[in-house]
Parts: C-alpha cells; structure tokens; sequence
C-alpha cells in the first residue's frame, strides 16, 4: 500500500511540475522583441547598428521586468 502511495504522490508532483513548466514557457514565448527600425537595416555602421541593437533588447528586457504578472484565479 505504502508504495501504491508513493507511486501516486511521485506522479502527482511530476504531473505539478509539468504544468508550471508549460506556463512559464508559455508567458517567455509571449514576450515580443521589437523589429529593427528600418534606417538601422537599410544602413549606418555597424557600431550604430550595434548600438541600437542593444538599446532595444534593453529597452525589451525592462519591459519584460516592469510587466504585473497575473494572479490566479484561486476561488
């Protein structure tokens, strides 16, 4: 009985497991970077383009950081 017990629990906690992973991989997927701007793609040097490249993914990573995660619904 006892390892019936711990088969179920062991599954249980996989099966929790697996569902946190899903949404945490579901809410990075959500995240959008912007496109490069069309002046950086058309043209400029490469350290301007590096540098706006970086200023986005910047800009993108704080915003990232800034959103509210949603609560859940525990009623």
């Amino acid at each position: 009985m006892r390892v019936v017990f711990g088969v179920l629990s062991l599954l249980l906690v996989v099966a929790v497991i697996g569902f946190l992973a899903k949404k945490q991989m579901k809410s990075v997927t959500e995240i959008q970077v912007p496109a490069l701007p069309a002046s950086a793609a058309a043209g400029g040097n490469v350290q301007q383009q590096s540098q706006q490249i970086q200023q986005q993914f910047k800009a993108a990573a704080e915003a990232a950081v800034q959103q509210a995660r949603p609560m859940p619904d525990d009623k």
